[in-house]
C-alpha cells in the first residue's frame, strides 16, 4: 500500500516549479520587456486561434443539427408513407375477408 504523503509531493512540485521559472527568467536570451511582448502577442494569437476554433465548430455543428434534421424529416415522412400503405392493405385484406365470408360456396 502506497503511503498517503501528498503534502510533500506538493510542497516538492511547487518548489520545482519555481526553480523553473527562476532558471527561465535568468537565462532567457531576451529582456524583460522583450520576454513580455512576447508573451503577450504569443497569447493573443492564441486566444485568436481559440475563438476560430471555436466558430469553426459551431458551424459544423449547425450543419451537423440541419442535417440531421433533414434525415429525421425524411425518415417521418416515411413512416407516414409506410402507415398510409399499411392500412390500404388492411383495408383491401378486410374487403377481400368480407367478400368471400359472404360468397357461398355450394356444397
Amino acid at each position: 500500500m502506497a503511503d498517503n504523503n501528498g503534502g510533500a509531493n506538493l510542497a516538492w512540485f511547487l518548489v520545482g516549479g519555481a526553480l523553473g521559472a527562476t532558471a527561465a527568467l535568468l537565462l532567457a536570451p531576451q529582456t524583460g520587456t522583450e520576454t513580455r511582448e512576447y508573451l503577450r502577442r504569443r497569447t493573443e494569437d492564441g486566444r485568436g486561434r481559440m475563438a476560430d476554433s471555436g466558430r469553426e465548430a459551431l458551424q459544423r455543428g449547425r450543419e451537423y443539427y440541419d442535417r440531421g434534421k433533414e434525415i429525421a424529416d425524411d425518415a417521418a415522412d416515411l413512416f407516414e408513407k409506410g402507415k398510409e400503405a399499411l392500412s390500404r392493405v388492411k383495408t383491401a385484406a378486410d374487403a377481400s375477408r368480407g367478400s368471400a365470408d359472404t360468397s357461398e360456396v355450394p356444397s
